[in-house]
């Protein structure tokens, strides 16, 4: 039994390791966790998370490199497959995406690369920044706009948001406007390669001004979502 995204963020990393050698279970771990943590009834001062520098324009892009900058990325991690990649197919020629439109797009189903490369190909050469210190790295990525892709699948005016799920489990959520940047990729190369398994095949996600952990790695699905209907104009008063 696998603890889920959440609970895993509740639980140290003794806990995890119990869970890891078969002598705890999840359930067992959640709720003692719980039992030891004591909420304060009253406002404490608390730690704030240590961020690297993530360096952006003026109008909150990300930089782009010269090719020649090129480099790997150093201190790729997986937090859900034990460190290492998850067991898929890593060839982007082979590759099936769960398409979920939910009646948001005129296509769903599942997405191939022989739909994606009719699409304009770009390259952008953009620094890699998680808010440790690793994984960080300067790799040129190459692949196809996100807005693009939405374009082909015709996107609808009342998808709100968008999932992108990974192999291992990890997700994001990501606003329809932040997806639409031209910055925002599907990638299947890294420095003119297939991407290697650790780095993200056989298509990756790329959003260069935000930290790492929203380039989401190893893409298994997108999802379109709109938590409401429109909001209609309001009666003129006259």
């Amino acid at each position: 039994m696998k603890l889920s995204r959440r609970e895993a963020i509740r639980v140290s990393g003794t806990a995890v390791a119990g869970l890891s050698m078969g002598v705890s279970r999840p359930n067992d771990i959640v709720a003692q966790t719980v039992r030891q943590q004591e909420w304060p009834d009253h406002l404490v001062e608390g730690d704030l998370r240590q961020r690297a520098d993530l360096p952006l324009n003026p109008d909150g892009s990300a930089p782009e490199y010269p090719p020649e900058a090129a480099d790997e990325i150093t201190g790729t991690i997986w937090r859900y497959t034990q460190g290492k990649p998850p067991e898929i197919e890593y060839d982007y020629r082979k590759m099936a995406i769960r398409l979920d439109s939910r009646g948001l797009a005129r296509l769903g189903g599942t997405l191939r690369f022989s739909d994606l490369e009719g699409l304009p190909r770009r390259s952008y050469t953009t620094l890699l920044q998680c808010g440790a210190p690793q994984p960080t790295g300067i790799v040129k990525w190459t692949g196809v706009r996100f807005s693009d892709f939405a374009e082909m699948i015709e996107i609808q005016s009342p998808a709100h948001y968008c999932r992108v799920i990974s192999h291992d489990g990890y997700w994001i959520d990501e606003d329809i406007s932040t997806m639409m940047d031209p910055q925002v990729m599907l990638v299947w190369l890294m420095n003119d390669e297939a991407i290697p398994p650790i780095n993200g095949a056989p298509l990756r996600l790329v959003i260069p001004f935000r930290y790492g952990a929203r380039s989401i790695k190893a893409v298994s699905e997108i999802t379109f979502g709109s938590p409401g209907l429109s909001m209609r104009e309001p009666p003129s008063r006259g």
